[in-house]
């Protein structure tokens, strides 16, 4: 009898243990509502607090025009595109990319692949976990392998898989981070030099490029008006610069403003009114200018400073307000009443405690792609213009739709897409990229 007790018990316990398990990772498809501790790349930086309708016709949006001797794209929706299967990629599904990365043979030394581990900002939390940095190319600043290595952004080989990669995911448009010439993130060096390359090997594969505009040191609304200038005049022509058609027939760049929240709207509208004091509307540099959506009272001042729509960025369901999907309803309605483009923004997860090692409370599993299918469904509910994914190579933050490896390592064991190959995450933004048109063809009758 006791016997049987004891086998009750062991069984009750292994069940118990399974349950738990299984609502841990559900926890990863719906979690908590409202803001978390920590804002992934708002760690350092404190929060502040009748137009015309840019959003485009029901046409997709019109390919750049090419420079001379370059082909122009036929198709104004989908391009061929010389990588990916069926051969097709769409101006509608842009996708976050960097080119902060670097080694010795291209760079002289690694760069952002040895990453620092960013301590806590109380002092008595950060005493509690390592410091340093890591040590590539063994160890790296991610808690995945990239299948390229600790790779250089200048690599012309790296480049080209990039896009084909890019290619075969179908997302159309890679939106890089920008900073002005000279300029970098606190762990990089500087990268703008990198654009022409960049462009040039997204034209070799009919993709286009357009501009996330970061929060460099004394951005303000006078800088950003330079900095479109710059990018305009230098790259406004190029066939590979992404344009988007408006509804009242012009064609213009698009530009994300990355933390926007931390300049007012008093200051943005003396650039994105018609009547500010350095407007760019009408002018030759006029272009949509789209601002991130972090906390919910972000709508009326994203409104207020002349904003042409809004998007989310942040790639972990229920982190912020405008990343968490419940919300997205309710923004788009927002954005629908006021003549504003939404675009969500969805990733396949979060996991950044290889760089924030105290941050675990907002990774996002994987769990398989299922995470990511969630929100690229709660994405298309919402019947958007266009969608960004979070992100191509943002490795660090674990949100790479890039092809990754297993990997291990005398100190380290590597997460990879298992039970899935390499190129599962990319499969899976075809398919839904292809579902979004698919539905937009029905949205738009």
């Amino acid at each position: 009898m006791a016997r049987l007790r004891r086998k009750t018990c062991i069984a009750l316990f292994l069940f118990i243990l399974f349950i738990f398990g299984s609502l841990m990772g559900l926890r990863t498809l719906k979690p908590t509502d409202g803001m978390s501790d920590l804002a992934m790349g708002l760690d350092f930086l404190p929060l502040i607090g009748g137009k015309m309708d840019r959003r485009s016709v029901a046409r997709p949006p019109t390919p750049p025009a090419a420079l001379p001797g370059q082909p122009q794209a036929q198709n104004t929706k989908a391009a061929l595109s010389n990588a990916g299967p069926e051969g097709t990629v769409f101006y509608d599904v842009h996708i976050f990319y960097t080119t902060w990365y670097g080694t010795p043979q291209m760079d002289g030394k690694y760069v952002h692949w040895d990453h620092i581990l960013v301590p806590h900002w109380d002092p008595k939390i950060a005493a509690s976990y390592p410091r340093g940095r890591h040590m590539p190319p063994e160890d790296i600043g991610s808690s995945f392998y990239p299948e390229l290595g600790a790779y250089s952004s200048r690599d012309p080989a790296v480049l080209e898989s990039h896009m084909e990669q890019i290619g075969a995911s179908a997302a159309g448009v890679l939106v890089v981070s920008w900073y002005p010439p000279g300029l970098a993130d606190d762990n990089g060096e500087p990268t703008e030099d990198l654009v022409p390359a960049v462009l040039d090997a997204a034209y070799r594969h009919n993709l286009k490029v357009t501009f996330h505009i970061q929060a460099y040191h004394g951005r303000n609304d006078q800088s950003v008006h330079d900095n479109v200038k710059y990018i305009i005049d230098r790259y406004g022509d190029h066939g590979a610069f992404y344009k988007f058609s408006t509804s009242n027939g012009k064609s213009l760049p698009l530009f994300y403003i990355y933390d926007s929240y931390l300049t007012s709207p008093e200051s943005w509208s003396e650039l994105l009114s018609p009547t500010g004091a350095h407007s760019l509307r009408d002018s030759a540099y006029d272009s949509l200018f789209i601002a991130l959506i972090v906390e919910e009272r972000h709508k009326q001042d994203i409104l207020a400073g002349g904003f042409d729509g809004m998007y989310t960025y942040f790639a972990s369901n229920g982190f912020s307000f405008g990343s968490s999907h419940h919300n997205w309803k309710a923004i788009k309605a927002f954005c629908d009443a006021n003549s504003l483009l939404f675009i969500p923004s969805m990733g396949p997860g979060y996991l950044d405690t290889s760089i924030r090692p105290w941050n675990n409370h907002n990774t996002r599993n994987r769990v398989n792609g299922r995470y990511y299918e969630t929100a690229l469904q709660a994405a298309l509910n919402v019947r958007p213009e266009m969608v960004t994914i979070t992100s191509f190579n943002e490795w660090h933050e674990g949100t790479q739709i890039e092809r990754a490896v297993p990997k291990k390592t005398v100190s380290r064991a590597y997460m990879d897409y298992q039970p899935h190959g390499p190129e599962h995450y990319l499969e899976l933004t075809r398919t839904w990229a292809e579902q979004f048109n698919k539905e937009k063809e029905q949205w738009l009758i």
